[in-house]
């Protein structure tokens, strides 16, 4: 990979890595997840990407768009809760976004991430301050956006959009979540940190992480 282009390899590792967070994580996202959900978001999203990388082993796609269309469909219905079906969406939009490609430079991929969140906002319906992964998704985006157009590497532009996806999921904390299970509990929620927003910051750290090499 150079720095102004990632491969389809880098974005199989990244989400090999990205499994990897989950599964590490699980039972601390599931601790987050049990204070204001239904203590299942650790082990669905565990569960969901170890299911995406049997699917892929030995059998990697040959273009972004069937890679993320199996990522999406494998999310979809192997995760339980509202994770899948979010998740889901985000990958399958930026697999029909970035259509039948071998490699991305860093504005279609921004294009493509972009896309993805789109997708998670029409099936959610989250915005700013509802305590959902909108809160760490949408920042990072921007930071990666943002950097691209100052002249940034691809990997650079990465390495802020983990910055601020994790920024973004710490404010979550205070709070009070206006979508979702957690908004049941009205104030209640507030203190805790978004259990979806924790699992995005995962997903830019190990974007970050696969992007520096």
């Amino acid at each position: 990979m150079s720095d102004s282009t990632v491969p389809l390899d880098s974005l199989v590792a990244w989400l090999a890595r990205f499994a990897e967070f989950v599964t590490e994580q699980r039972a601390y996202l599931t601790e987050l997840d049990s204070a204001i959900g239904d203590a299942d978001h650790g082990a669905n999203m565990a569960r969901g990407m170890t299911a995406v990388m049997e699917k892929l082993d030995g059998a990697t796609p040959g273009a972004a768009d069937e890679l993320f269309k199996t990522v999406g469909m494998t999310l979809v219905t192997s995760v339980g809760g509202a994770s899948g079906p979010l998740y889901g969406t985000f990958f399958l939009r930026m697999g029909m976004t970035a259509g039948p490609v071998t490699d991305f430079d860093g504005p279609a991929l921004g294009t493509a991430l972009r896309a993805g969140l789109e997708g998670v906002v029409a099936r959610g319906k989250a915005e700013a301050g509802d305590k959902t992964m909108f809160d760490a998704m949408a920042p990072a985006l921007d930071a990666y956006d943002d950097a691209i157009s100052d002249g940034r590497t691809v990997p650079q532009a990465a390495a802020a959009a983990a910055t601020a996806a994790e920024t973004g999921r710490d404010a979550t904390e205070p709070l009070v979540a206006r979508k979702g299970r957690a908004s049941y509990l009205g104030e209640r929620s507030a203190g805790h940190l978004d259990p979806g927003a924790t699992s995005t910051a995962l997903l830019f750290q190990a974007l970050a992480e696969t992007l520096a090499g």
